[in-house]
């Protein structure tokens, strides 16, 4: 691989942002279950959470390849780019599907940090996965809609001045298809004074996520993104970019696992020699870089794909479980390689542990995704 396609320079840019944030910032955060604020802020500064949006609304306008570098070098750096990545990439539904007048209005100040965009409504207690069956409502009046329904595990609601929100404007029963009749909406936190509940919901991670319920919530019919009912097209659209995007943060926590299980294993004496030099700590590590590796392969060929503006919704989603799963398996492997001393906090392993096991389930579980391969790409039956 060239020096241009691992951005080795990019990388070294990124390093050096996530360098004045240790190891004791990211345990103190966890420790207190706060927001990173300051590596937000920094992040914010150096351009990065604006990197997707293009040069003529103040952003980076770099491809998803070099996005998918930025955070998997915050994540292989120790931290975690969880509580910021969706400004990056949530706001490709209204690159891709807003008016001019609302990229105009919203994309510069997105980029330059004056605005956050980072929730995204979409998930609910009853549907789940199921988003054709979510019953947030969005009734057309005048000019204006009003929002009824719940939404869960909507994350940095209270650090966010922006939401995109899927809601059905149609009934579901007066609908050829079950995706149709949804909408999708910018919804200005700001301006909602009555009518939304946010209730923080205690995760095992340090994830600021919450439940929504939405009362006669009243949003302005220009905070339609698109055509009305077309939402749920809208919303897959920027899913493959999503999926890289995860799939990049798992393979920078599998290389730090395997980077810190390495270490521990040539520094640890036990019996008068390092445990590295037995293979039973040997093997693990090495299966697990390999798998790391491969994974990481499938991300780039899904990205390449996805800059060329070719298919790759099979190659997004089998990046995003292999590097899922590397990454879980580097996880055990540096929890047994520090023993006892990974599950005390002061060694960072236990909370990076606890982080990257989120990947087996969201967003999108590691089974649906083997349905859609065994669906789409093998012609086997549909499972659901």
């Amino acid at each position: 691989m060239t020096k241009t396609e691992s951005h080795a320079e990019l990388r070294q840019r990124v390093r050096k942002v996530c360098a004045d944030f240790p190891e004791e910032y990211w345990q103190e955060l966890d420790l207190e279950r706060r927001y990173p604020e300051e590596f937000v802020q920094a992040m914010t500064e150096s351009g990065y959470l604006g990197a997707l949006i293009p040069e003529e609304y103040g952003g980076l306008g770099m491809n998803l390849s070099q996005a998918a570098v930025i955070l998997e070098e915050v994540n292989r750096s120790g931290a975690n780019a969880g509580p910021s990545h969706a400004q990056m990439y949530t706001m490709g539904t209204l690159l891709k599907h807003g008016s001019e007048e609302q990229k105009r209005k919203y994309l510069p100040k997105i980029a330059s940090g004056e605005l956050r965009l980072q929730a995204f409504g979409v998930t609910e207690p009853e549907a789940g996965t199921d988003t054709t069956s979510l019953q947030t409502t969005a009734v057309r009046e005048g000019g204006e809609y009003v929002v009824n329904g719940r939404k869960i595990y909507i994350s940095r609601v209270q650090h966010s001045d922006l939401m995109v929100l899927l809601a059905r404007t149609t009934p579901l029963d007066e609908v050829e298809k079950r995706s149709r009749g949804l909408s999708a909406f910018l919804l200005d936190l700001r301006e909602i004074v009555d009518g939304l509940t946010v209730e923080p919901r205690r995760v095992m991670m340090n994830n600021e996520t919450n439940a929504l319920t939405f009362e006669d919530v009243r949003t302005p019919a220009s905070s339609l993104i698109g055509e009305e009912g077309q939402g749920f097209r809208y919303i897959l659209d920027g899913l493959n970019a999503e999926r890289i995007l995860i799939a990049a943060e798992c393979i920078g926590d599998g290389r730090w696992f395997i980077e810190r299980a390495s270490e521990r294993a040539k520094e640890r004496v036990v019996f008068g020699r390092p445990i590295g030099q037995n293979q039973g700590i040997q093997f693990p590590i090495a299966q697990a870089h390999a798998h790391v590796e491969a994974a990481d392969l499938m991300r780039r060929k899904a990205s390449a794909l996805f800059d060329a503006g070719e298919s790759c919704g099979a190659e997004a989603n089998m990046a995003k479980l292999l590097a899922a799963d590397a990454s879980w398996e580097a996880a055990n492997v540096a929890m047994q390689t520090f023993g006892g001393y990974g599950v005390d906090a002061e060694y960072g392993i236990e909370r990076k542990f606890r982080e990257t096991r989120l990947y087996q389930v969201a967003p999108i579980s590691t089974n649906l995704i083997l349905s859609y391969l065994a669906e789409h790409e093998l012609g086997l039956p549909r499972s659901f």
